[in-house]
Formats: C-alpha cells, structure tokens, sequence
C-alpha cells in the first residue's frame, strides 16, 4: 500500500503532481537540483489552492493540510521510507536515466518507480534502474490538478503487481487512467503532437497567420485552445523532445520535426515558461504573434 510519495522535479509536472498527492491525503517528498526550487514548487501549490478556495472547492484548512504534508528537499535519501516515486524531470532520457541509476540507491526495497514522462520508452528507462519490475510509466496532463487523465504504461518488465498498485493509486488521485503499450508518444502525444507539428507547418508554408490557424481549430474543430497557443503552453521545446521521439523511434517522415519549431528552441523561445514563443507574453495585454 502506498502511503508516501516522493516527486522528483518541482517544475509545472512535477509542483502539480505534488499538489494532487497530497492534497488526496499522501504524504510527499519534492526534490529538485537545490532546496530553493523545490521551496519554490511549493509556493506555487499554495498560490494554486489559493484559487481552489476562490471557486469554493476547498477550504483554508484543507490548504494548509495539504501544504502541511509536503516536504521539501534536494538530497535522494529523503526519499529512504516513500513507497513510490515518481520523476518528473526535463523530457530528456540520458537525464532520466542518470536520474534512475542514483535512486535506487536511497530507495527501500519494495518501493517503486513511476516516470512521468510523455514520450519516451518505459521499457529502456526501466532498464536504467534497479528494479525493473517496479518501475511503470505514468503520464500525467499538464495542468496536472485540472486535467483528469493519467496515462498508464506498463514496460515490459513491468509486474502485474507493480501494474495494479499504481492503477489503484490513480484512482485514489481522482484520476481517470487509460492504458497504453509502450509505443513511442504512448496515445496522447503519438496522437496530439504530430497535429502541433503539422499546425507550425502551415504557418512555416505560409497557408495562414496564427490568429488563423489557432482560431480555425478552436472555431472549426472545438478545441479549447490553438495549437500554436498549446504549443506555447506545453513548451516548444517539450513538443520538439516528442517530435524527435516519435521520428526515431518510428522511423516514418511523417513525424520530422517542422524547421521552424526546431528554430524557435535554438533561439531559446520554449513558449510561455520563456516569455516568448509563437506569441511574446511580455505585454499586459493579448500575447501578440512573433511570426
């Protein structure tokens, strides 16, 4: 049974995460490459229960329970008594993998392993680790404490055992789970990815404007936002880490990355974490097109 979750990376995933676990009742372990930035993620889950309470979902006890359960920290041995955790690090596997090497190392036995990530093979990943078994892909959506999917992707390796536990523990987030094979992209991303890239090629062709694309999806298609706009709220350089994913795990050219969105992570515009993407956030008003 799990009762403590640790939770590597205190960025947008993993801050998010955090927030779900512990407000369900969990006790967290938050790490990242130094104690400030996890301190950090937790002043952003405070600044978003906030608004929990605003809309009447929560009370002022509930937040500061649920803050009360989270520990911050930067060293992997705090994570010595967690019976899971789950890394949400950069969308790099050489990273990932660097990351599961240590781990293992400060974890007990019988814990296990979950990965956020949203594109790469959970089979290698698990490979990287000591215990194989335990270890699964669960791939949360970004905003994680909105958002009611999670993504579940057993490895090869993966055990029935380690399957159900962390099919309970989603359920027990208040999460709705789909079951994926190991595939490059897994559903979600082998799905919306390719439509980003292909939306960032008509506007690199010059078939229409932003406002064009991204009104012609949200209007013609009944999609929440753009995809240029998701594009930018994702992080260009998380779509463009999934394109080269999908391009060579696959091996087919339909997934080659657009020139412009490799261009674009060159010039360091990932989207909105940056400021600047396909629209410049610098403004008080409407982001505004920098193409």
């Amino acid at each position: 049974m799990i009762k403590k979750i640790g939770i590597i990376g205190a960025g947008q995933m993993g801050n998010g995460i955090a927030h779900v676990a512990a407000l369900s009742g969990f006790e967290v372990v938050m790490s990242d490459l130094d104690l400030d930035l996890a301190k950090a993620g937790i002043k952003v889950i405070a600044g978003n229960l906030d608004r929990q309470i605003a809309k009447g979902k929560i009370t002022e006890a509930i937040r500061d329970e649920t803050i009360d359960r989270i520990t911050p920290t930067a060293d992997f041995a705090d994570f010595s008594d967690c019976d899971l955790v789950i890394e949400a690090a950069t969308e790099d596997e050489e990273l990932k993998k660097t990351i599961f090497r240590e781990l293992g190392k400060h974890l007990k036995d019988d814990a296990m392993i979950a990965s956020n990530t949203s594109s790469i093979s959970i089979t290698r990943l698990a490979a990287s680790s000591d215990r194989p078994d335990k270890f699964m892909g669960m791939h949360f959506m970004n905003p994680v404490p909105i958002m009611k999917l999670v993504e579940l992707i057993p490895g090869i390796t993966t055990s029935k055992e380690c399957f159900e536990v962390l099919q309970d523990l989603a359920e027990k987030l208040g999460k709705i789970s789909a079951v994926s094979e190991d595939f490059p992209g897994f559903i979600a991303n082998r799905v919306l990815m390719p439509m980003i890239n292909e939306a960032i090629y008509v506007l690199y062709e010059g078939v229409g404007t932003m406002q064009a694309i991204d009104k012609t999806m949200k209007l013609g298609a009944n999609h929440p936002m753009g995809p240029l706009t998701l594009a930018d709220f994702i992080g260009l350089d998380t779509c463009l880490a999934i394109m080269q994913v999908l391009y060579e795990g696959l091996a087919d050219s339909k997934y080659r990355p657009c020139p412009l969105l490799v261009k674009y992570v060159e010039a360091g515009w990932f989207g909105r974490k940056t400021g600047r993407g396909f629209y410049d956030y610098s403004g008080e008003g409407e982001p505004t097109p920098t193409r």
